[in-house]
């Protein structure tokens, strides 16, 4: 049997996977006659043709809402190998039921521990994200901003968090994978690469001087700490530029 090719961008989102994996699965392809690709650079993830119709002998059969949830977190992640892992899954589950259940299968380690890896980076957003207003001049709804940087292809995951927490402002989230935005009424994510933008507000001072409040030297554990706040987040968050200054004087107080 011949090799069928999928070309698709690395940030190709769960919908368009899907819309291949159904026609290959429909037409009884097996994995090991698929060769997915991860295209990278801003490819439009829309040029890519729909999978043609003559390839489909069978109807697809039903897969578990609970595999297909479990694959669409998987493919929000940044290995390459996502694709073709995830069709290997979805073929699979057809005929082992208990397979997301078998905790030893190798597809389903790798499977779990990049799950698990977007679980926490989605953790890690909701806590790392420090918006600072931009509102322009003369208007009356308060416009707020914030930069982040995550490693995978996380934003749909978060953006229900941040849409029913900060409901009463507009604003939006810049990344180098899209950006998350609200305008007081819908929530828009989008995964065209932003770029950074430096900027302060009157309220970081503020959070400063809350940063410094709350330090208590006395529960300093400074490698918990560099595993729970990663220094990669720290350029953008305020009261990271105290933190040098406030693990000294700790020092000092605890010597």
């Amino acid at each position: 049997m011949k090799e069928h090719l999928v070309s698709l961008p690395e940030a190709a989102p769960f919908s368009l996977w899907r819309l291949h994996a159904r026609s290959l699965l429909a037409a009884e392809i097996a994995p090991e006659h698929v060769v997915w690709r991860s295209s990278s650079g801003q490819d439009d993830l829309f040029s890519q043709p729909d999978p043609s119709p003559e390839t489909e002998t069978s109807e697809p059969q039903k897969i578990s809402r609970n595999c297909l949830l479990f694959l669409e977190t998987l493919l929000c992640h940044a290995n390459p190998e996502k694709f073709s892992l995830a069709y290997r899954i979805l073929w699979r589950s057809r005929r082992e039921r208990p397979l997301l259940k078998t905790g030893t299968d190798p597809d389903i380690v790798m499977a779990n521990r990049m799950a698990h890896q977007i679980g926490r980076e989605v953790h890690k957003m909701k806590a790392f994200v420090r918006f600072r207003e931009k509102t322009p001049q003369g208007s009356n709804t308060r416009h707020f901003a914030a930069w982040f940087e995550p490693e995978h292809h996380i934003l749909e995951k978060a953006a229900p968090f941040f849409a029913r927490r900060f409901t009463d402002m507009n604003w939006m989230i810049l990344t180098p994978k899209g950006s998350i935005g609200w305008d007081g009424e819908t929530c828009v994510v989008t995964r065209e690469a932003c770029t950074r933008t430096i900027f302060e507000d009157e309220a970081e001072a503020l959070w400063k001087t809350y940063y410094r409040s709350i330090f208590n030297p006395a529960r300093v554990k400074v490698k918990a700490m560099r595993s729970e706040m990663s220094p990669k987040y720290w350029k953008n968050l305020p009261e990271t530029e105290l933190i040098p200054e406030m693990l000294a004087q700790a020092a000092r107080q605890t010597w």
